[in-house]
């Protein structure tokens, strides 16, 4: 093996077939990550854009679900319910459906965490491998110098950087679009806490009135 220069193309075709197989993996860890970035980040976007709008009288948009399933609560009435009690169940419903909401829309998320935690060790084999076969190649060719021992390490250096690339915007990912997620959860509740009240309150007005006709 000759490595006339460091990139990682070169790196990659100078491996030897276990080189290639770790960082060809990594490679599509690597994509992958990057997918699934750009897909939570679109995600989290268009949650926290519409609890915005929703919260300001606007269109419910993805959050439609949680709305319908407070309507259809506040529109059961049950015997002997409090207006209290009537408010906390629909806001149960409400906030059962948000979560499975938010859980759905945090697909990706669990594989960033995946990737951030296992790519490293993945990179580690190649690691060990490389200077396995370094060692192997100073064994048969009874020779120390450094011409012996350069492809070997290079390969293992080469297998740890492809797994650092793969593990680093993982785990900066993870965290990051994580924190949005929990900020976009926040502001959800908050609308369910409204949308419940408003809903109770509605629905408590138009029995009255109909009493009343």
């Amino acid at each position: 093996m000759e490595y006339g220069s460091i990139s990682p193309v070169t790196m990659f075709i100078n491996a030897g077939p276990v080189g290639k197989v770790v960082m060809t993996v990594l490679l599509l860890s690597l994509i992958w990550t990057l997918v699934l970035i750009i897909e939570g980040v679109v995600v989290v976007m268009r949650v926290a854009k519409a609890a915005r709008i929703v919260r300001s009288g606007g269109p419910a948009g993805v959050l439609t679900p949680i709305e319908e399933a407070g309507e259809h609560a506040a529109s059961i009435d049950l015997p002997g319910e409090s207006i209290g009690e009537k408010r906390e169940r629909v806001a149960e419903i409400m906030s059962r459906v948000g979560r499975e909401l938010m859980t759905k829309a945090e697909g990706g998320l669990p594989n960033l965490a995946v990737i951030s935690s296992v790519a490293p060790f993945i990179g580690l084999f190649g690691t060990v491998w490389g200077i396995m076969t370094s060692f192997a190649g100073i064994a048969q060719s009874q020779d120390t110098s450094l011409a012996v021992v350069a492809p070997g390490i290079a390969e293992a250096l080469a297998a740890t950087a492809y797994g650092l690339a793969a593990a680093i915007p993982a785990s900066v990912g993870y965290n990051r679009i994580g924190a949005a997620f929990s900020r976009a959860g926040q502001q959800v509740a908050h609308y369910i806490e409204d949308k419940a009240l408003d809903l109770t309150s509605g629905h408590i007005l138009s029995a009255r009135k109909r009493e009343a006709a």
